[in-house]
């Protein structure tokens, strides 16, 4: 575990590879899992904000998902708000590209420039998971492992390309460059000191 300012950072996020393969999983992250994707406080608002321009890029379902349950919904195993669910399955915001690839309806509106909220960054930053207490100030960064994510970590690996380099954009979305530069430090400093 190392400590990176104040946050705890698990070795597997500098020392296991990942590079997200979308033409092998079809973007499954977005299709499958128990739970919708985990949202903060301050995203519920955004999403409300900005449902208005998102909507038109949604699915006939994924509307009426949102009508029925709204923008964000308490999952209790989890302990979480997160996106609602069509069915039990697919996030509510997912759209298919012409490949049939699932991607993020929000991220869409974001790339046309409609919206200047990128997705969730619970979405950005997979597969790290933030767990965190904020009555005692805690927060880890955990590498969430799930078979659905295989042919990221084959690819990740024959690149050789941590998850915390392929996740430097939405590190420094979350936690600024600064956490990011020390962690690319000590990372470094772990690998060349590293005992095989």
């Amino acid at each position: 575990m190392l400590i990176i300012q104040d946050k705890l950072v698990s070795d597997d996020v500098v020392k296991k590879n990942f590079i997200c393969n979308l033409n092998a999983c079809k973007g499954a992250c977005c299709i499958e899992g128990d739970s919708g994707a985990p949202l903060e406080d301050e995203e519920k608002k955004i999403l409300a904000q900005v449902y208005p321009t998102i909507e038109p890029y949604l699915s006939e379902e994924g509307k009426a998902a949102i009508q029925e349950q709204g923008l964000s919904v308490y999952y209790k195993e989890a302990e979480e708000f997160g996106t609602p669910l069509i069915d039990n399955g697919p996030c509510a915001f997912v759209i298919h590209d012409e490949l049939g690839i699932a991607k993020c309806g929000i991220e869409q509106a974001y790339i046309d420039g409609k919206i200047d909220f990128k997705k969730p960054i619970s979405c950005h930053l997979y597969p790290i998971r933030i767990e965190s207490n904020p009555d005692i100030g805690f927060e880890a960064l955990n590498y969430d492992v799930w078979d659905v994510c295989s042919a990221a970590c084959s690819l990740g690996e024959k690149e050789q390309v941590p998850i915390y380099v392929f996740l430097k954009e939405a590190l420094i979305r979350k936690y600024g460059k600064d956490f990011y530069e020390e962690l690319d430090a000590t990372a470094q400093y772990v690998q060349e000191n590293r005992e095989d």
